[in-house]
C-alpha cells in the first residue's frame, strides 16, 4: 500500500441518508474507511449490505433506522469511539421537497424538508473536520431560503465555515449525464485553509468557445449501451404494452421525442406537456438526469436509443458509473429509486479526493507545529 492509500486510510467517515452507498462506495475507492451508515429504506440498506458490507474486509456499521428517532450519540460511541474521531460526514437529506418539478408553493411545508436539521444534529454531535451536504438546485429557490439559512447560521454558531453552495453537473467531472447538484461544504475553525473547493472539472463542451486543453470533452453515454455481463439481475427493463411499444417503434432513433411518435394523449389536447416524456436518449451526448423513475419512459427521456422499450437498470447504473458487479435489490422500481437518488460514483471520487488530500495535509501541519513546539518547549 502507498504511502497515500495509507493516509486516507486512516480518515474515518460518516455517510447519512446513505441510499445504496454511492457516496460511500466512492469514498471506499479511494481508501477512505466508512464506520457507519444511516439509512431507512430497506430495499437500499439489502443493496448496501450486498455490495459494500458483506465482501468488505472492514465493512461500515449499517444503521437501518429513522435518522429523526436514531440518537447521534449512540452512532458516536458504537462506531467513533475516542481512538476513531469523525474526519467527514457526508450525505444528502432526501431532496423531494426541494425539487425543481414541485410549482408554485409546493414543498415548502414538506417534513422532508427538516431532514436537514437531522443530519445537522449529527455534525453537531460528531464534530467532524469536514460536512458535505449534497441537494437538488431547487434548494436554492426563495420559497427555501430559509432551510438554507438557518442550517449555515446553525453550523458557524457551532464552529463551522461554510463555502457553498456551490452548483455543479456531474458532467463537467466525466459522469455521462447532465445532473446538476448544490453542494454545501463546512470546515471546522480550528483547521486552517481549505480544501481546493469545488475541485477544476476535468471535462468541457466539446463546443465550448473557450476551450481548455487540459479538460477532455463531455462523455457521451454511448458506451452504457454494450452488452450487459451474462446473468446480471440488474439487466431488465420495464414491460410495455402494445401500444406504447408501436409508438417506440414510430419514435426516431437516437433522440427522437414523443411528439414524433404520432401518439397523441388526452392530457396534451390543450398543451404539448413535458417534451422529454416518452422520449429516446441520444447516446452521443451526455444522458438526462437519472432520477428515481428513470426505467419509467412516462416519467422521462429514458427510452433505449435503439430499441422499443426503456433503458434498463444496468444502463441507468452506468450512467450513474457504478461497475457492473454493483448489484440492486429489491426488484426493478425500487433499483431504479436506488439508483436516482446515488451520487455518482466517479463524481463522489474527484470531490472526496479533493477533500481528503486537504485532511492528510492538515493532519501533517498539526503534527508538525506539535512537533515544533515539543522541541521550542525542550530547549
Amino acid at each position: 500500500m502507498s504511502l497515500l492509500a495509507k493516509q486516507t486510510a486512516s480518515l474515518n467517515c460518516l455517510d447519512l441518508f446513505a441510499g445504496v452507498g454511492g457516496f460511500s462506495k466512492a469514498a471506499i475507492d479511494i481508501g477512505i474507511n466508512v464506520r457507519a451508515a444511516v439509512e431507512i429504506d430497506h430495499h437500499a440498506c439489502e443493496s448496501y449490505r450486498f455490495n459494500l458490507i458483506n465482501t468488505s474486509p472492514k465493512p461500515p456499521k449499517l444503521y437501518e433506522a429513522d435518522i429523526r428517532i436514531l440518537d447521534p450519540k449512540k452512532v458516536a460511541l458504537d462506531a467513533f469511539p475516542s481512538y476513531a474521531k469523525c474526519d467527514l460526514i457526508l450525505g444528502g437529506p432526501p431532496c423531494q421537497g426541494f425539487s425543481v418539478h414541485r410549482i408554485k408553493g409546493s414543498g415548502v411545508n414538506d417534513p422532508r424538508n427538516e431532514l436537514l436539521f437531522q443530519y445537522f444534529a449529527f455534525v453537531a454531535e460528531l464534530r467532524p473536520k469536514l460536512f458535505l451536504l449534497e441537494n437538488v438546485p431547487g434548494i436554492l429557490w426563495e420559497r427555501h431560503k430559509s432551510f438554507l439559512n438557518r442550517f449555515t447560521e446553525e453550523s458557524e454558531k457551532i464552529g463551522y465555515r461554510i463555502i457553498g453552495p456551490t452548483l455543479l453537473d456531474a458532467r463537467d467531472y466525466g459522469v455521462p449525464q447532465r445532473r446538476r447538484r448544490i453542494f454545501l461544504l463546512g470546515i471546522r475553525n480550528d483547521l486552517s485553509g481549505a480544501p481546493v473547493w469545488p475541485p477544476p472539472p476535468t471535462h468541457q463542451s466539446p463546443t465550448a468557445i473557450d476551450r481548455d486543453p487540459k479538460r477532455l470533452p463531455w462523455e457521451s453515454c454511448k458506451h452504457v449501451f454494450r452488452a450487459a455481463n451474462k446473468n446480471d439481475m440488474n439487466d431488465l427493463h420495464m414491460v410495455h404494452g402494445s401500444e406504447l411499444i408501436e409508438a417506440f417503434k414510430n419514435t426516431p432513433k437516437n433522440g427522437g421525442s414523443r411528439s414524433e411518435s404520432g401518439r397523441t394523449l388526452k392530457c396534451h389536447a390543450n398543451h404539448d406537456g413535458h417534451k422529454d416524456v416518452y422520449g429516446r436518449i441520444d447516446p452521443s451526448k451526455p444522458a438526462p438526469t437519472m432520477t428515481t423513475a428513470c426505467v419509467n419512459p412516462s416519467k422521462g427521456r429514458f427510452v433505449h436509443p435503439t430499441r422499443n422499450h426503456g433503458i434498463t437498470v444496468r444502463q441507468a447504473a452506468r450512467i450513474q458509473t457504478f461497475p457492473d458487479d454493483f448489484v440492486f435489490t429489491g426488484g426493478i422500481i425500487a433499483a431504479a429509486k436506488q439508483i436516482g437518488n446515488a451520487v455518482p460514483i466517479k463524481l463522489g471520487h474527484t470531490l472526496l479526493q479533493s477533500l481528503a488530500t486537504y485532511l492528510i495535509e492538515e493532519r501533517a501541519e498539526q503534527i508538525h507545529c506539535n512537533s515544533t513546539e515539543l522541541l521550542a518547549s525542550n530547549a
